[in-house]
């Protein structure tokens, strides 16, 4: 579907290619030039490239999305939960399934926190429980 949105590496590619003189911009600003620009017979494709060109952009120029109105920096990851959900996945990846207790013995955090990942993880979708213990999802 042609539907506009925003994320951050849209955000960088129309800042940096039609704000390059501006100090601050916000969202209202850019959806329009995104509603003008967007390729409506395969939008995925289109998306698609904008965030692959924008992943480029961040290598090669000062991070654009600075000057965003709605520019944060991300919470450290190491001990947080993006942390945590990606060692899940990728033990699971690698193991193709593993007991819940041995999740909670490999990832070594709180294992009720670790339990609460686990059930995100399986109401997302990204992973299935099976018995006493988590698949990756199929």
């Amino acid at each position: 579907m042609p539907v506009l949105f925003i994320e951050t590496n849209i955000r960088r590619v129309f800042i940096h290619f039609f704000f390059t003189d501006t100090d601050t911009v916000s969202d209202a600003e850019i959806l329009p030039l995104v509603k003008k620009a967007l390729y409506r017979e395969n939008p995925r494709v289109w998306y698609w490239a904008l965030m692959d060109l924008g992943t480029a952009l961040k290598k090669t120029v000062p991070n654009p999305n600075r000057r965003s109105v709605h520019y944060s920096r991300q919470s450290p990851f190491e001990g947080s939960d993006r942390k945590i959900r990606g060692l899940i996945l990728k033990l699971l990846l690698k193991q193709q399934f593993l007991e819940e207790v041995e999740i909670i013995g490999y990832i070594a955090e709180d294992p009720h926190r670790v339990q609460r990942m686990l059930g995100a993880l399986e109401e997302e979708g990204f992973i299935q429980r099976r018995n006493n213990g988590f698949v990756p999802a199929e």
